[in-house]
């Protein structure tokens, strides 16, 4: 087994290197890596409903959609990421069971009582300190899994959406969980980097085969040309969405306005604007119509008119808000 402890810290490098090494080596592979505050969605999943769209943006946290399903998890500098990759038979390829077992092992060299739960993550005490989800392609297998070592939980919470009630789709639904950092149930002290190192080695001396491995340069040249031509568009982690409705009621001085949406590929395909108003929202709503489901997209789109100009009192802010 192929151990990797990697240096960069871009999610979509990180995302894009899990997906190389499941597609073009033949190894299997231990990875662990940790990444600049990200929200991490799965492969079926609605970005737009799975995230806080105004504190991910205020506060610079990069979204990414990763190959495998399950939920939206946070991850930052002190959430330690792992991945099995390995080879086997078809039919018998996902094992949670059998992939989270080292870093259990792992977790209880350092007297910390992990179980898995019903849902395949590991539970501390009854809560939660790691999800996991798992990726097939031919006869190869992707397992990886988050571990909360010592993340920012006001973020965490911040980033990710409390609730659902503007959507309607059928995408992947994230779970909400009770979580919990490793670190605040340690007796000895450690920070993520010990942490970290400790779980490379536990890997390194009770794994079968195991030796460490770097990337080669022509490795970080094809991850880096995923990363860029996959990972990190738009089109990618926002417009590869399942189709979704989209609908929100606002009231102000000049009234009550309801919007309904029908996006596909990210793209607003249909837009209807009711209320008691004065205006022609006719023009306005053909105006907006094929443009991107995204806040900078539309304020660029906007700034070309005046939306007061065809709903009486509302300003253009105030529709950009009525959006998401």
């Amino acid at each position: 087994m192929l151990c990797i402890s990697s240096p960069f810290t871009d999610p979509y490098f990180n995302l894009a290197s899990e997906e190389f090494l499941l597609k073009h080596y033949t190894d299997a592979i231990f990875l662990l890596y940790r990444n600049q505050p990200a929200i991490v969605i799965g492969k079926h999943q609605n970005a737009l409903a799975e995230i806080n769209l105004e504190y991910v943006r205020t506060n610079r946290i990069a979204v990414a959609r990763r190959i495998s399903g399950g939920g939206a998890v946070y991850h930052d500098p002190g959430n330690v990421n792992f991945a099995f990759i390995t080879t086997g038979r078809e039919g018998e390829l996902v094992d949670y069971r059998k992939y989270t077992a080292p870093v259990i092992s792992a977790l209880w060299s350092l007297g910390l009582e992990v179980r898995m739960g019903d849902r395949h993550e590991l539970l501390l005490n009854g809560l939660k300190i790691s999800g996991t989800a798992s990726h097939v392609f031919k006869h190869r297998v992707l397992h990886h899994g988050t571990l909360l070592f010592s993340a920012r939980m006001d973020a965490l919470s911040g980033s990710l959406r409390a609730g659902r009630s503007h959507f309607l789709d059928r995408a992947v639904h994230s779970i909400p969980s009770r979580v919990t950092n490793i670190r605040d149930h340690l007796v000895e002290k450690i920070d993520v980097k010990d942490f970290q190192a400790i779980l490379f080695r536990h890997i390194l001396m009770t794994m079968e085969d195991a030796r460490p491995h770097h990337y080669s340069e022509q490795d970080l040249n094809s991850i880096q040309n995923l990363r860029d031509s996959r990972y990190s568009t738009w089109e990618w982690n926002f417009g590869y969405s399942p189709r979704y409705e989209f609908s929100k009621s606002h009231s102000s001085g000049a009234g009550k306005f309801t919007l309904h949406m029908n996006v596909e590929k990210g793209i607003i395909r249909q837009i209807n604007i009711e209320g008691e108003f004065s205006g022609d929202a006719g023009i306005l709503q053909e105006f907006i119509t094929g443009t991107i489901h995204d806040p900078e997209t539309i304020r660029t789109k906007l700034s070309e008119i005046r939306v007061g100009d065809y709903i009486n009192g509302l300003e253009n802010e105030d529709l950009i808000a009525l959006m998401f």
